[in-house]
């Protein structure tokens, strides 16, 4: 008997990928990185790159997708994961090559890492979970985090003269020749659900066809880290953050 003779009840009810195994997931209740996680393992089954693709973890939350997708990954030090995805890549032109990061590890030690591989169009997808703060280590101001928002490190709120504003590091690399895909979006409905599925679904065929480098920015919660339930903090991402870091495609060549 192999798998595919074993019928799982939970599968059956809850539509669990072959991809996703059958690790508890410690994420936070209310957290977008589970949902995420799903959709990826449900592309990679329907494009049939299940033994070609090869997944890029960073540093923070995000890390942990390789407990729970069941495909070849590579560890990276913090920021480094498109550095790392791109000589898999050169290396091995064939794979499917992806990085999953968040914005504490793409857009803030990672800055230059994700500016040159995308400027250089490398034939890499990049899954960028924005929730405005590091959730991992203490919730923490981070780069994306907005004007006057309240963290672990801005108590009283980011105060643009002194801190800066909230770093639109999409708007940047959509700017760059080497992009084919800079595109906007969120998992807080089942309609956005569908559209993320989509987006990650193209942008894992541009790698595969060879068009340059494809980011995918997913605007996420982080209820913990806000201090907020998870309806709460739907409610307040959409009234606050998408004002910001508008939903849509900001180019699609």
């Amino acid at each position: 008997m192999n798998k595919n003779d074993i019928v799982c009840p939970e599968n059956l009810i809850y539509g669990k990928p072959d991809l996703m195994n059958n690790n508890h997931m410690h994420y936070c209740p209310g957290c977008s990185h589970g949902v995420v996680h799903k959709l990826i393992a449900e592309v990679i089954e329907e494009l049939g790159l299940q033994e070609k693709t090869i997944g890029i973890a960073p540093v923070g939350c995000a890390v942990f997708a390789y407990n729970y997708l069941d495909i070849d990954w590579q560890e990276a030090a913090h920021g480094r994961a498109p550095a790392l995805a791109t000589a898999t890549k050169r290396l091995l032109p064939d794979k499917m090559v992806f990085t999953y990061q968040g914005d504490g590890d793409l857009a803030a030690i990672g800055t230059a890492e994700t500016i040159h591989t995308a400027n250089r169009g490398e034939n890499i997808a990049i899954i960028f979970i924005n929730n405005a703060i590091y959730g991992m280590t203490g919730g923490q101001m981070a780069p994306t985090t907005l004007a006057d928002m309240k963290t672990s490190t801005s108590p009283y709120g980011r105060d643009i003269q002194t801190m800066g504003r909230p770093l639109k590091i999409l708007d940047m690399l959509a700017q760059l020749d080497g992009v084919c895909l800079a595109t906007r979006t969120s998992v807080h409905t089942a309609a956005a659900v569908k559209k993320t599925k989509r987006l990650i679904k193209l942008a894992f065929e541009n790698s595969m066809a060879g068009k340059g480098t494809s980011i995918v920015e997913v605007v996420s919660t982080c209820n913990s880290g806000w201090k907020m339930t998870p309806a709460q903090s739907n409610d307040w991402m959409v009234e606050n953050m998408f004002p910001v870091f508008p939903i849509g495609d900001l180019k699609n060549v």
